[in-house]
């Protein structure tokens, strides 16, 4: 456990009930276009299934995100399993995977379990 609270910076994982925390916004195949598209800000979103292990270990570092980003930068999900076209049109083999998002166009991307602080800095050399 304490492995854990180390990859995700010690931080316990954000949910709405915690006071002003923003949650990551589960996206539609047709709000996933709009969002990427039309966000003046970053947009991250986690591609993600509920069967996928790695997928639920990130989820804690993904809520963190978009609670610590609120205003800056969109945080979302997109579930794989619902909209397989989605991660085709992205050439996406493997979940979770992350893509980052500035301008309508891909600016990074993570694949697999990565730590929140990888996370985090990817996050903010977009918005510097």
């Amino acid at each position: 456990m304490d492995l854990l609270k180390g990859l995700f910076g010690g931080k316990k994982e954000a949910t709405p009930a915690d006071a002003g925390a923003v949650a990551p916004r589960h996206l539609t195949r047709e709000e996933f276009d709009a969002v990427v598209r039309e966000s003046e800000i970053p947009v991250v979103v986690d591609f993600w299934a509920e069967w996928c292990g790695p997928c639920h270990a990130i989820a804690p570092a993904v809520a963190n995100l978009a609670a610590e980003f609120a205003g800056r930068a969109v945080v979302a999900k997109l579930n794989a399993d619902e909209y397989p076209d989605v991660l085709a049109r992205y050439g996406i083999m493997g979940i979770p995977t992350l893509i980052y998002f500035k301008a309508g166009q891909e600016a990074d991307r993570v694949i697999g379990f990565t730590s929140y602080g990888v996370l985090k800095s990817k996050l903010e050399r977009l918005l510097s």
